[in-house]
């Protein structure tokens, strides 16, 4: 009880922490006598820029309270200066043109999105100009919370997405299975110690790789979230791993699949068995442990990889800073592991392990495949959507909705009608 309850104010610490920063970063508002300026940095020679100049001086001539700074940046050596010091006073690197800065926000590259991006954020900007002694009105969204209080939930859209998702992405069938049988075959030995050795590094390997692989994903997206079909690219691919795992649900492991096939079990288990068997000191079982775990965090990743996709890109396309990712990552990591660490912390006080058997992974793809279809559906009709927390809550809400209608259907109306779809049966 006291670990879970550890766990449970680690978590809430990073919420908390979170909810102070991610507004404070929405909130901030650049008015410098009464102006709106937009910093510019273009490349002689970049097609992009081409276009993105004259539309950004259009859009600045269009009303006096706004101006417009152009630096040239791959020729003059005192723009580039500029350009370095305001992307370090923002937290990104200087990589990319056309670069826009206004206030605390900035575009890399240039499309109708980010133009239209750039638009919304300089009429906000104006609007809070017209009315420099008045706080705009804000509708305040909070929750109450047992010891912690009152959280203000108003712009926290990020937070709330990374706990559903980081939650849903810790019943993952490949992961939980091989956890279990570890700790099974571990049990065996009747040794707590044992197990506490084994689980405690499977656990921190597999969590640390896990949470590199997303770090990766999340700088592939950054760095080339500019580029406007790169939305549809990721939806496409999250669309092809939801398509899967609700397949699997109706048939399991038949034609592509993102699970460990039972090919491959037989060779787990005896290397299972051979971390024990070889193990004679805490510093070989510690080992073993970590490179099997290593291994089996390369087989996993196919089977878990669309979850990180998809909320590595929300984050890009909102344009976090590396402290925000770093935060909400923590954040996604411990609820990632919080069905875990419950399957370890059972074994270790019981001495008792429980094996995840094939109609809970067939359930658990597709909670995981209907929420992965919505999402991949909702970055490619209005990505936007997700940008406050109430479009949020209704679109986890409508998965899973339809997750519950489709077992309905599946489990209880069409068997009365000796109607059976896929193998289950």
């Amino acid at each position: 009880m006291k670990v879970k309850k550890l766990g449970f104010y680690a978590i809430m610490a990073l919420v908390i922490a979170l909810t102070a920063i991610i507004p404070a970063q929405a909130n901030r508002v650049y008015a410098e006598n009464q102006e709106v300026t937009i910093y510019y940095f273009w490349g002689d020679g970049c097609p992009v820029c081409n276009i993105a100049t004259p539309e950004l001086q259009a859009i600045a001539d269009e009303d006096p309270r706004i101006n417009i700074e152009i630096y040239e940046v791959w020729f003059n050596a005192e723009a580039q200066q500029i350009f370095v010091e305001m992307a370090g006073d923002l937290g990104f690197q200087p990589r990319y043109v056309p670069t826009t800065i206004i206030g605390d926000r900035y575009w890399e590259g240039y499309t109708e999105n980010i133009r239209g991006e750039i638009v919304s954020h300089i009429d906000k900007l104006l609007t809070q100009i017209e009315t420099p002694t008045e706080e705009p009105p804000v509708d305040r969204e909070t929750i109450n919370l047992p010891l912690i209080g009152t959280i203000d939930l108003t712009g926290q859209s990020l937070l709330v997405s990374t706990l559903i998702i980081s939650f849903v992405d810790g019943f993952n069938p490949c992961s939980l299975w091989v956890l279990s049988v570890l700790l099974s075959i571990t049990l065996q030995t009747r040794s707590r110690k044992k197990v506490l050795i084994v689980g405690f590094s499977f656990l921190l390997t597999t969590a640390a790789l896990y949470g590199l692989f997303i770090a990766g994903v999340f700088s592939v997206l950054r760095i080339i979230s500019f580029l406007g079909w790169i939305q549809v690219v990721v939806a496409l691919i999250a669309l092809a791993f939801a398509l899967v795992n609700i397949k699997d649900y109706f048939w399991f492991q038949e034609g592509i699949s993102f699970s460990i096939s039972d090919k491959k079990k037989p060779g787990i288990y005896q290397r299972m068995r051979g971390i024990l068997r070889d193990s004679d000191s805490v510093w070989k079982l510690i080992i073993a442990t970590v490179v099997f775990a290593a291994g089996i965090a390369l087989v996993e990743l196919a089977c878990t990889a669309g979850f990180p996709v998809i909320w590595s890109n929300i984050l890009a396309s909102q344009q976090v800073t590396t402290t925000t990712f770093v935060l909400l990552l923590l954040v996604y990591m411990l609820v990632y592991l919080l069905d875990e660490v419950g399957i370890f912390l059972v074994a270790v006080f019981t001495l008792r392990s429980t094996k995840l058997e094939e109609k809970h992974g067939r359930v658990l793809k597709l909670i995981g495949g209907v929420l992965m279809l919505t999402l991949a559906l909702v970055m490619i009709i209005d990505p936007n959507v997700m940008n406050d927390i109430t479009g949020t809550l209704i679109i986890f809400a409508l998965a899973i909705g339809a997750t519950a209608l489709i077992l309905l259907i599946h489990r209880v109306i069409l068997p009365k009608f000796n109607i059976k779809i896929g193998t289950e049966y």
